[in-house]
């Protein structure tokens, strides 16, 4: 099968995963929060960033390959977090930390995935990154970070942008439930979609099983939220001190979109930031990534990672113009992997791999230092 036909872009792995998943399944995955503003926003402002494309500078072949937080990757690209991936799709975690390895990417692992860092651990190879939704209680905090470096990842990244939870109003009117119960109505949808249900029916329901293990020792669980929620606390500049002392190893801050706060997280230690407003999914009210992007580069000498609404190596290169050092890609990876299951994710990062050359071919860039210079308005 000639997958490059059949799905040429993003869109059509996007629409054959819808195809495929339950429709709660569906919504969890695609949905944002409120009226989806955001959503709508992250993709408008990456569409205004234009190039000016360039003539005669003759036959090329871009350098796609990147060096980030002292480790050489094939592209400036990595898997983002996405809480219960294997959800999803079954075993989802795996596939995508393997396809990770073979296409030289980092992994970021979620708090609240449905399997652990222990079970993660066969799979990695030191490219490995762990995303923390921040403990409150200092034991579980501390025994998680011995378990994450144990099991073989080089990165923490602390998530900063989700102090309350946020509504999804998507997600809700679709029945589904937190934690995950199969009630009629959404048996009903699992019946419809086979492929997904046969999968399931191997590996189990999903579970966040790192909270598994620590919601034991919680109190007080009459809460409708669940365990994760329950776990986490709203962290503040003491709590960001205590991690920095207690992490050996880089530490990135996820969630970072006002430029006055860069010089304050540089002073602390933290060795990247992400620039997120965690894909639309929190807070319909905020600005884009793209936007806020160039004042937080200006504020910082810091290596800069954005996400949120990249959808092509077009987007991958909008970002680097401005001031991005390495972009990351959460849903594209799990439409991927939803669409054609373990292949998906290599054919998303070899259409992003033709996108990126096509494009910098456009514009006249050898690598991605020249890409500033092409900017419309530069």
């Amino acid at each position: 099968m000639d997958l490059h036909s059949q799905y040429p872009a993003l869109a059509d792995l996007r629409a054959k995963a819808r195809r495929r998943l339950p429709h709660f399944v569906w919504e969890f995955l695609d949905s944002g929060t409120g009226d989806e503003r955001t959503l709508a926003r992250n993709r408008a402002a990456l569409n205004k960033v234009l190039f000016r494309p360039s003539i005669l500078h003759g036959e090329m072949t871009p350098d796609l390959t990147t060096r980030f937080l002292g480790r050489d990757y094939a592209l400036p690209l990595g898997i983002a977090p996405v809480g219960m991936s294997g959800l999803i799709w079954p075993d989802a975690e795996r596939l995508l930390a393997q396809a990770a390895g073979r296409l030289r990417l980092p992994y970021t692992l979620s708090t609240v995935a449905s399997q652990t860092p222990e079970h993660l651990a066969p799979h990695i190879d030191g490219n490995a990154w762990f995303q923390l939704y921040p403990p409150r209680d200092e034991g579980i905090r501390s025994d998680i970070l011995k378990r994450v470096k144990a099991a073989g990842f080089s990165t923490l990244v602390l998530t900063v942008d989700i102090p309350v939870a946020s509504r999804r109003e998507r997600q809700v009117r679709s029945g589904l439930t937190t934690p995950p119960r199969l009630t009629p109505r959404l048996l009903a949808q699992v019946a419809a979609r086979p492929r997904w249900a046969m999968g399931m029916a191997r590996k189990g329901m999903p579970r966040m099983r790192l909270i598994d293990d620590y919601s034991e020792k919680l109190t007080g669980l009459t809460s409708n939220a669940h365990a994760g929620y329950l776990l986490r606390a709203s962290p503040d500049w003491d709590y960001l001190a205590w991690l920095r002392d207690h992490w050996q190893g880089s530490l990135i801050v996820k969630g970072v979109m006002r430029a006055e706060d860069s010089p304050r997280l540089e002073a602390s230690g933290v060795d990247a930031l992400w620039v997120s407003n965690h894909a639309g999914r929190q807070f319909d009210a905020s600005p884009a990534p793209i936007e806020v992007l160039p004042d937080i580069r200006a504020a910082t000498s810091l290596p800069l990672i954005m996400d949120s609404g990249v959808e092509t190596g077009l987007d991958i290169l909008r970002a680097l113009a401005l001031g991005a050092n390495f972009v990351m890609m959460g849903r594209g990876f799990h439409y991927a992997l939803a669409a054609l299951g373990a292949d998906g994710p290599d054919h998303l990062v070899d259409l992003l791999v033709k996108d990126l050359e096509a494009n910098m071919g456009q514009i006249g860039a050898q690598g991605f230092d020249a890409l500033p210079a092409a900017l419309v308005g530069k």
